[in-house]
C-alpha cells in the first residue's frame, strides 16, 4: 500500500478502512488544471487537514467538480520531496476523541506548484494560473509572520527593499512574489478575485491587503507596473482581502499515528526532513472539531463552501467570533494549561485534563469570567464552543498537544487573552475587576514559570518567547522559600505594570497585589504549585 494514484485502484485501502473518495480523479485533475477555481498557499499540515479536505468533501458531495492547486512559497522541498513523489496525495488521520481513528486519503489536490520567480517554467505556470477567467479564490496559510515586510526593528526586509525597486518580474520576497502574480491578473484585463488569509491572526485580511498594497504602490510609482494596479489592488469590486478566523489543531504528525498506518501496511511513511528544517510526512493528524469563518465578499464568487460547514458572514461577525475564540473561549485556556502545565512536569495538554484542579482553573476562567464579557456572535455560540474545547477537544488523548509549544511566546498572547476581559470588566458598570480570582492566577504562574524552575525545584528549559529574556530579569534573584514579600513585590511590579505585556497595567486596575499574593504562595516552597492549585481550586 503505497501513497500513489496507482496503489489507490487496490481494494485493500477500502478493507483497511480507508475512506477513498468515489469521484473521478483523473477528470478532475484535467479540469482544474485547465479551469483553475482555487489556489491556495501554504502547503504545510493546517492545509492538508482543512482546506484540502473542505475541498474533497466538496467534490465527493456533488458541490463543485474542480479540486485545489497548492502553491509552496518558503520551503520548495515541501513540494519535490513530499507532494509530488505521493502524486499529491496524503492521509488525513482524524484522532476523536471518543477513541476512535478516521482515516481518508486526501485527493484533492490537482496541481501543486513552487512560487519560485528564478524557475521559469513554474512561475509561468502560475502566472498562467492567475490569469484564468475561472480563478474565484486564492487562500493562505503562510503564517501571521508571513505577511510582514520589516524585520523586528521595524527596517524593511532586503529581499523586499529590492522588490520595490526592480518591480515584478523577478520577485525574491514572498509577497512579492504573491502581488507579481496578481499583477498578471490585472494585465489579463483586471479581472476579479479574493485573496483570502486563513492565518490564525487577527484581522488577518487586512495584513495580507497591507502588504500586498505595498508593492502595488511602490511599483506604480516607481514606473515598475502600470499606474492602474495600485487602484486594482484597492478596488474591493475587483479585489477582496476577506477577514477569516480558523480554528483547527493539526500538531506534527504523531509516532502512534505512523505506527497504526504502518500496521496497516501503509509503506514510505518515513518524513523527510528538508534543507530549511522543515518536519514533513505523507500523513497529517488532526482533532475533529474544526470552525472556519469568512467574510463574505468574493467579487468573482466563490465554492458553496457553507454546503460543508463553513460560515460565511459580515467582517463584524467574523471579528466577534475572532474575538470570542482567542479573547476567551480557547486561546486563555491554553495559556492557562501551558504554564501551569510546564511548571507541575506535564508533558501532554490531554493529561492535564485529568488533573481536576486544572480542569477547575480553565472552567472558571472560560464560564465564570470570560462568557460575562465575551459578544456573542450570533452564528457560533460561546457557551457551546467552551463547552467543546473543556469536553472534547483538550482532554482528547490522541492530541499529542504540549504544554511546552503552547507556552511559545506567551509574552505576546497575555494582553489579548486576559487583558481584554480585564479591560472590560474595568469598563462595566455592572461588573467588578476585583472579582477575578482566576485570570491573576494564570499572571502568578507566569511569573513562576519564568524563574525556569518546576514545582519539585528542578531547572527546565522555557519556550521560546521574543521577551523571556527581558521578563525572567524580573524574577532572577528571587528564590523558592522567599517570604519577604515587599522585595518581591519591588522586583516584579514594574513587570506587571507593564500594559504592552499584559494589555493593561495591572497596579492601575488594582490586580497587583492579588497577583503578587498569589505569587508568594506559588514560591513558597517545593510543591508550593501544587498545593496552590489544589487550594483555590477545588
Amino acid at each position: 500500500m503505497k501513497i500513489n494514484a496507482a496503489s489507490l485502484k487496490d481494494s485493500t485501502w477500502q478493507e483497511k478502512g480507508y475512506f477513498i473518495p468515489t469521484y473521478d480523479r483523473e477528470k478532475m485533475i484535467e479540469k482544474t488544471v485547465a479551469e483553475p477555481k482555487w489556489v491556495h498557499f501554504g502547503a504545510g499540515n493546517i492545509f492538508r487537514a482543512f482546506q484540502a479536505n473542505l475541498s474533497q468533501r466538496m467534490l465527493e458531495e456533488g458541490y463543485d467538480d474542480t479540486g485545489l492547486t497548492v502553491v509552496e512559497g518558503f520551503d520548495y522541498e515541501i513540494i519535490e520531496k513530499m507532494y509530488r513523489p505521493h502524486d499529491n496525495l496524503s492521509i488525513l488521520v482524524t484522532l476523536k476523541a471518543d477513541g476512535n481513528v478516521e482515516k481518508s486519503v486526501i485527493e484533492s489536490i490537482a496541481e501543486s506548484c513552487i512560487l519560485d520567480s528564478a524557475d521559469e517554467k513554474e512561475f509561468a505556470r502560475l502566472k498562467e494560473i492567475f490569469s484564468a477567467d475561472s480563478l474565484q479564490l486564492a487562500t493562505f496559510t503562510i503564517t501571521e509572520k508571513g505577511y510582514s515586510l520589516v524585520n523586528g526593528a521595524g527596517e524593511t526586509l532586503p529581499a523586499v527593499q529590492e522588490d520595490f525597486e526592480n518591480g515584478p518580474d523577478k520577485p525574491k520576497s514572498y509577497i512579492g512574489k504573491v502581488a507579481a502574480l496578481l499583477y498578471a491578473r490585472y494585465l489579463a484585463g483586471e479581472k476579479k478575485i479574493a485573496m483570502v488569509s486563513t492565518d490564525n491572526c487577527s484581522h488577518n485580511g487586512d495584513k495580507l491587503y497591507a502588504a500586498v498594497s505595498a508593492f502595488a504602490k511602490a511599483w506604480t510609482e516607481k514606473g515598475k507596473a502600470e499606474a492602474g494596479f495600485a487602484a486594482y489592488i484597492d478596488d474591493e469590486t475587483k479585489v477582496s482581502f476577506p477577514w477569516s478566523m480558523i480554528d483547527k489543531i493539526t500538531p506534527r504528525p504523531d509516532d502512534s499515528v505512523n505506527e497504526i498506518l504502518k500496521k496497516d501496511g501503509v509503506e514510505e511513511l518515513e518524513p523527510v526532513v528538508t534543507s530549511m528544517k522543515t518536519w514533513v510526512a505523507p500523513f497529517v493528524n488532526a482533532e475533529e472539531s474544526e470552525y472556519l469563518v469568512i467574510e463574505d465578499k468574493f467579487p468573482g464568487g466563490r465554492p458553496a463552501l457553507e454546503k460543508v460547514g463553513v460560515i460565511f458572514t459580515e467582517k463584524e461577525t467574523v471579528d466577534k467570533v475572532e474575538r470570542m475564540k482567542v479573547c476567551t473561549c480557547l486561546n486563555p485556556l491554553h495559556t492557562a494549561l501551558a504554564v501551569y502545565g510546564c511548571v507541575l512536569g506535564f508533558t501532554k495538554i490531554s493529561d492535564e485534563m485529568k488533573d481536576a484542579s486544572l480542569v477547575k482553573l480553565v472552567k472558571e476562567i472560560g464560564y465564570t469570567e470570560g462568557l460575562p464579557v465575551v459578544t456573542d456572535p450570533g452564528v457560533i455560540s460561546p457557551k457551546e464552543f467552551i463547552d467543546t474545547v473543556v469536553n472534547v477537544r483538550i482532554p482528547n488523548v490522541f492530541m499529542p498537544d504540549t504544554p511546552q509549544r503552547i507556552a511559545c511566546d506567551t509574552s505576546q498572547k497575555l494582553p489579548i487573552r486576559f487583558g481584554e476581559t480585564i479591560k472590560a470588566y474595568a469598563a462595566s458598570s455592572e461588573l467588578d475587576v476585583n472579582d477575578l480570582k482566576f485570570i491573576p492566577m494564570v499572571h502568578a504562574g507566569w511569573l513562576r514559570y519564568l524563574m525556569a524552575v518546576d514545582d519539585a525545584g528542578n531547572a527546565f528549559e522555557p519556550s521560546p518567547d521574543p521577551l523571556l529574556e527581558k521578563a525572567m530579569a524580573f524574577v532572577k534573584d528571587i528564590k523558592l522559600g522567599e517570604k519577604d514579600e515587599a522585595k518581591v513585590k519591588a522586583a516584579v511590579l514594574p513587570l506587571l505594570k507593564d500594559a504592552t505585556i499584559f494589555g493593561t497595567d495591572l497596579e492601575q486596575v488594582g490586580l497587583s497585589d492579588r497577583i503578587v499574593s498569589l505569587f508568594m504562595e506559588l514560591i513558597a516552597e517545593p510543591g508550593a504549585v501544587r498545593k496552590t492549585v489544589d487550594k483555590y481550586c477545588k
